[in-house]
């Protein structure tokens, strides 16, 4: 199940609509929302665009370069020609609506973990999930549970985009097809997804962290993906609010009681 309260998706929606009548956004709106999301480059994106007529990076370049750079800088930072290299995959990606498929994911996780030991197809050994009840297959059977949710991610196109990229994230997790990089893969594959759809990838505060821990495990181990979408979702629409606050003073909420709070970083969580 991955049922989600009609009124919370009218809301997000709602939002969506109104970020993409405003969008391409303005050179000054992309420069504030880079200040935003990547406050420590900002300093120098802002110095080198100080001109009236030169270019700011494009909406899709600046979240995907937080994106990445919180993937793939966990354990040192990423050097700037493997982040590029990264954003311009990713980029094609999106701008394509690229249908996922095995070899995306194969090369998202290299992208991730490039420079950090072997990189495998897939792992060929037993792993657990630290601070989980779920358990991932037995690595033999890993193939096949990644040709079947590749399958699965093609039969579910019906889906309402946000519930897809919550099922398949959770899905994904729940394979661990790698020995190491899982957490930040999924996470990269949440925010591609949603990007695909005209969605901001999810913005997971702090103190959400634990729900969303929790929910991920719950949706493993039970096969009911209402509380992860949930959990997801509020974080999307945080994601919006956060770009539609930098156009300036927002339309009246058409549904003032869903829950809300601080606008946050649409950051991967750190690795798990």
């Amino acid at each position: 199940m991955s049922h989600l309260p009609a009124t919370l998706l009218a809301s997000i929606d709602a939002d969506k609509a109104a970020l993409d009548a405003a969008r391409p956004l303005s050179r000054e709106v992309c420069l504030s929302l880079r200040a935003k999301l990547m406050p420590a480059r900002a300093g120098g994106v802002n110095a080198s665009t100080s001109g009236d007529d030169a270019p700011a990076p494009s909406e899709t370049r600046i979240v995907l370069e937080s994106l990445l750079t919180a993937a793939m800088s966990a354990r040192a930072p990423a050097d700037a020609a493997r982040l590029g290299d990264a954003i311009r995959y990713a980029e094609d990606i999106v701008a394509q609506r690229e249908p996922l498929c095995e070899r995306q994911i194969r090369n998202l996780h290299r992208l991730v973990l490039k420079g950090h030991g072997e990189v495998r197809p897939y792992r060929q050994e037993n792993v657990a999930i630290a601070g989980a009840a779920t358990h991932p297959p037995d690595f033999l059977d890993v193939p096949a549970a990644m040709s079947a949710l590749i399958d699965w991610y093609g039969a579910a196109a019906a889906l309402h985009p946000i519930a897809r990229a919550a099922q398949l994230h959770t899905r994904f997790v729940g394979i661990h097809p790698f020995v190491d990089g899982n957490g930040r893969t999924a996470r990269l594959l949440l925010g591609l997804e949603l990007m695909k759809a005209g969605y901001p990838p999810a913005a997971i505060r702090t103190k959400d962290r634990r729900a969303y821990y929790d929910a991920l495990d719950g949706a493993c181990m039970r096969g009911d993906f209402g509380d992860i979408t949930r959990v997801v979702a509020q974080a999307v629409q945080r994601a919006l609010r956060l770009t539609l606050d930098l156009l300036g003073p927002r339309r009246a909420d058409p549904f003032p009681n869903l829950p809300d709070g601080e606008p946050t970083c649409p950051l991967p969580l750190p690795p798990r």
